[in-house]
């Protein structure tokens, strides 16, 4: 068995035609039915059922596919992770973040450790946690600063800081001052992530909104924190957010109230792929715990 026999076997059994995976594997017909059968007559299984009208994979063949391509996906990792432990400091750092971490405490990152590693190119890259986790996992990134919960066994984590929640809202359309008022916003427009974009996140503000009473409306969606902060200030909605992006973000027409009572944190998390920690991976989380720790 070779691995194009693999990979002829998974084309097949996505078109479920051998003219179109013969046309995709640029080759012909009968080369393809011969590798198909080589396979199976390896195999001593029958993977796909075909008659003059129809071609579909059998019970076995369902779940070989799904095997083969668990596999190939660990091969493509396993060659990514080899390519990064041959490398030395120089060449290139992919550092990935979510929109919603202080975007200060990145930008000194980068200063710092384009100090410590000067023939190092930092590429820095905005990405939601779900396609960072997928990403960490397939080793096409370095670093992954992530929001929790993560659930992989190919990725290793620790926590950065927890954060709190705050409600921010315009000062001129809204007069609040304290967290019991916040059940006052059942009527307002809403400003969220949107949900396939950070979907824990966005269950998460839904679930405080309703502590207090009400099921917000959510009216605007943005991908990116710096927007929803904007539509805030500019009176078109209210909005949950981190505590700490009230940093960067203070404006004078923009109101806050953080919410201690429920005491809900979200966690932050600094993640790599797992058994390729590098010496810069190490040397830029160091930076960030030690940083958090005296800001």
């Amino acid at each position: 068995m070779e691995l194009r026999h693999l990979k002829y076997f998974l084309k097949l059994a996505e078109e479920l035609s051998f003219i179109r995976a013969a046309d995709k594997l640029f080759i012909s017909q009968p080369p393809l039915s011969r590798q198909i059968k080589e396979l199976e007559t390896e195999l001593a299984v029958q993977l796909f059922e075909r008659n003059n009208k129809r071609v579909a994979l059998t019970e076995a063949g369902k779940f070989y596919e799904k095997e083969i391509r668990e596999l190939l996906h660990n091969l493509e990792r396993i060659n990514n992770t080899v390519k990064k432990v041959s490398q030395n400091p120089n060449g290139e750092f992919r550092i990935a973040y979510v929109s919603s971490t202080f975007s200060g405490d990145i930008s000194d990152l980068v200063q710092f450790l384009s100090g410590q590693y000067p023939y190092v190119n930092f590429r820095l890259y905005e990405v939601p946690t779900v396609k960072q986790i997928a990403a960490l996992e397939a080793g096409k990134i370095d670093l992954g600063i992530i929001r929790a919960p993560l659930h992989s066994p190919k990725i290793n984590s620790q926590l950065w800081f927890k954060d709190s929640f705050s409600v921010v809202f315009n000062r001129q359309k809204y007069d609040l001052k304290t967290e019991d008022e916040v059940e006052q916003l059942k009527e307002a427009t809403f400003v969220f992530f949107n949900k396939e974009y950070a979907p824990s996140y966005y269950d998460n503000l839904v679930e405080i909104c309703v502590h207090f009473g009400f099921e917000p409306k959510v009216v605007h969606e943005s991908n990116n924190i710096s927007s929803i902060i904007q539509l805030v200030k500019n009176g078109l909605g209210v909005s949950i957010v981190p505590t700490s992006i009230l940093k960067t973000h203070n404006y004078p027409e923009l109101g806050h109230i953080e919410l201690k009572k429920r005491n809900q944190n979200t966690s932050i998390l600094l993640a790599t792929p797992k058994g390729i920690t590098s010496e810069i991976a190490k040397t830029a989380i160091d930076f960030l715990i030690r940083k958090n720790k005296t800001d």
